[in-house]
């Protein structure tokens, strides 16, 4: 996600932590190589491996750094000493042991201290415990960079999924279609690690059509073609398709999950039934309080923020209570292709197929063709 960034008086520490790997990983790396003179040769940077295998091993780390630090350096110039992936600053059995909480106050009390100007310290961690006093002390003095992985059952995750993909594609002279840039932010799910191996098959892909006058345009068939399609993205195509009143392709994605292993109920209330229900209620709410179709979910979600509390009351939430806004957003981009009486028919045929797949022995795939047709035929 963003980074949060807090900075302290002084910038001889640094701190560069984060659930999100790949990003702790490159910043820190890019933070190494900046702030290592250039002129210093060898002697500039010197690297401690803070993934350690055991308590007895973590200490030792801690204590080369301390020792690193209180070096003096060669011919009076600056040097780094980076205490790199540090894995044992978080609630761990190895973290928690007494011998690595000890080193780790010796390293505090030297951090208060003033290293002198010719000291630069630089720590990475993807996996920290904020409550010890270590961390308490990295606030305090160092300059500090969060990067954290998004977590997709918080609301507005999408969003911020989006701004990154969306940045990130700038850089690489990347242009997403609308439609392509959400089905990829669906399927890559916020991981910047993943974000950035997708791209870059992407541009590698396109490479041969780049020019210096034209962008290349990433549409919704090449995000399906070249990013791998998980069971979340399968899902995710499944109603999109049904929201396109795609019919053929919705019945294939039907077909891909029952042979993938996933059961014919689930695909109805993981899927089917929650597409056509955020149709209806897009539609509902769009008829009710005259909404424009967006062009983007997210105008979408900026109208509903504007609805009174009792427009919005009966719409489904989020664990964290909030609505799932993004979900309404994507239908109410296609809720224009169905009429409200044919989605409440669809409802129904969902309870009948419940029925059916619980209480029958009719083939499983036979009675969601049926709810898919029913939806997406011209009888619907």
């Amino acid at each position: 996600m963003p980074k949060a960034k807090t900075k302290a008086a002084t910038s001889q520490i640094h701190a560069v932590v984060g659930s999100d790997e790949s990003e702790v990983k490159r910043v820190a790396t890019g933070l190494a190589a900046e702030l290592t003179p250039p002129d210093a040769g060898d002697f500039g940077l010197e690297v401690i491996d803070g993934a350690a295998d055991n308590a007895e091993q973590a200490a030792a780390r801690i204590r080369s750094t301390i020792e690193a630090l209180q070096t003096l350096t060669f011919f009076g110039s600056t040097k780094v000493v980076w205490l790199k992936n540090a894995n044992f600053l978080g609630d761990t059995p190895v973290g928690r042991t007494a011998s690595v909480q000890s080193a780790l106050e010796e390293l505090s009390d030297l951090n208060n201290t003033d290293l002198g100007s010719d000291v630069i310290f630089l720590i990475s961690a993807t996996e920290v415990d904020k409550r010890r006093s270590f961390y308490k002390s990295l606030v305090k003095r160092a300059e500090m960079q969060i990067f954290d992985r998004l977590d997709s059952s918080r609301s507005g995750w999408e969003e911020e999924a989006t701004e990154i993909v969306r940045n990130r594609a700038q850089k690489q002279k990347l242009q997403f279609d609308d439609d392509a840039l959400d089905l990829f932010v669906l399927l890559t799910g916020g991981d910047t690690r993943q974000i950035d191996n997708e791209l870059e098959k992407i541009d590698v892909f396109l490479g041969d059509h780049v020019t210096a006058t034209a962008v290349p345009r990433v549409d919704v068939d090449l995000v399906r073609e070249l990013v791998p399609l998980s069971r979340a993205g399968v899902i995710f195509e499944l109603g999109n398709a049904l929201a396109a009143r795609d019919l053929e392709l919705a019945l294939t994605l039907v077909r891909r999950l029952l042979d993938q292993g996933e059961s014919a109920i689930g695909i109805l209330l993981v899927a089917i039934v929650p597409t056509i229900r955020n149709l209806l209620l897009a539609k509902d709410l769009m008829d009710r309080h005259r909404l424009a179709r967006p062009r983007a979910p997210f105008q979408f979600i900026s109208a509903i923020n504007r609805l009174p509390a009792e427009a919005t009351e009966h719409l489904p939430r989020k664990r964290d209570g909030s609505i799932n806004a993004y979900a309404l957003g994507i239908a109410a981009q296609h809720a224009h292709r169905f009429e409200t009486k044919h989605l409440i028919e669809a409802m129904q045929a969902c309870l009948e197929a419940n029925l059916q797949l619980v209480t029958s022995q009719l083939d499983h795939e036979l009675i969601l063709t049926e709810v898919v047709v029913k939806l997406l035929g011209r009888n619907v």
